[in-house]
């Protein structure tokens, strides 16, 4: 433990990661894969928290767009977190690793409610805590939620898994001469609007001097970073 670089984290996954090459719905290969990741992080005895979006499922901001209740529509959305949730500690718990589901909407029969000291009592026992619902409330993204979450549970970092390996300037998906941040304050992401995480999570962030990291969630980073190696995109004060 004392090599590590933290003790205590939180991993903020989207909802489209778990559906792979499909557009959407739960992709269980990707899945597993993705699971095998945070089992490495959790054997290493960090103690590991998620929040997963449900964007895969049912996007709450974009279905209101169209028309749609904003509530209603974000109610929706934080159920769609449950069931991906679910999917993620089914294949943690087939890999070895306790896992509970603790949901910020009290549906008792398939996992727990949130409750902080019940949490806080899952993760120094070793194991993985799932945060679905979001925060519980509509017109907050699972981004906010996943920064409430990191400071209720006194998180020494948040991890942004993503499909590249940190911030770019632009999307280097579309532009082959976009350019990789290793390190930004919050007001440079804020100011540049970078995409990193919502204005809201980056602010709770600032305000509690908690660092944001954003790595590739495919290559092994998310170790690599705990092991204090110089990969992916740190977010931090000045």
């Amino acid at each position: 433990m004392s090599d590590l670089r933290f003790k205590r984290v939180l991993l903020k996954l989207s909802g489209e990661a778990l559906a792979g090459d499909e557009k959407f719905g739960i992709d269980p290969a990707t899945v597993s894969k993705i699971c095998r990741e945070i089992a490495e992080v959790a054997d290493m005895g960090i103690e590991v928290a998620l929040v997963i979006g449900g964007g895969n499922i049912f996007r709450g901001l974009s279905s209101s767009a169209k028309g749609m209740d904003r509530s209603s529509a974000d109610y929706m959305g934080m159920m769609a977190t449950v069931l991906n949730a679910l999917a993620v500690q089914d294949q943690l718990e087939k890999l070895g690793h306790p896992t509970r589901v603790l949901s910020a909407i009290t549906m008792q029969e398939v996992c727990e409610p949130y409750i902080r000291r019940r949490a806080e009592r899952h993760l120094e026992k070793g194991r993985i805590v799932i945060c679905a619902a979001g925060t519980g409330n509509p017109y907050f993204t699972t981004d906010t939620a996943a920064a409430l979450r990191g400071m209720e549970l006194k998180c020494d970092a948040i991890i942004k898994a993503t499909k590249v390996d940190g911030v770019y300037d632009k999307d280097p998906v579309k532009h082959s001469d976009a350019v990789m941040f290793k390190q930004l304050s919050y007001i440079d992401v804020l100011q540049k609007k970078l995409g990193v995480m919502d204005s809201t999570a980056i602010t709770l962030c600032m305000e509690n001097n908690v660092p944001i990291l954003v790595c590739n969630l495919h290559k092994g980073d998310i170790k690599r970073m705990m092991l204090g190696e110089n990969v992916g995109t740190i977010v931090q004060g000045e």
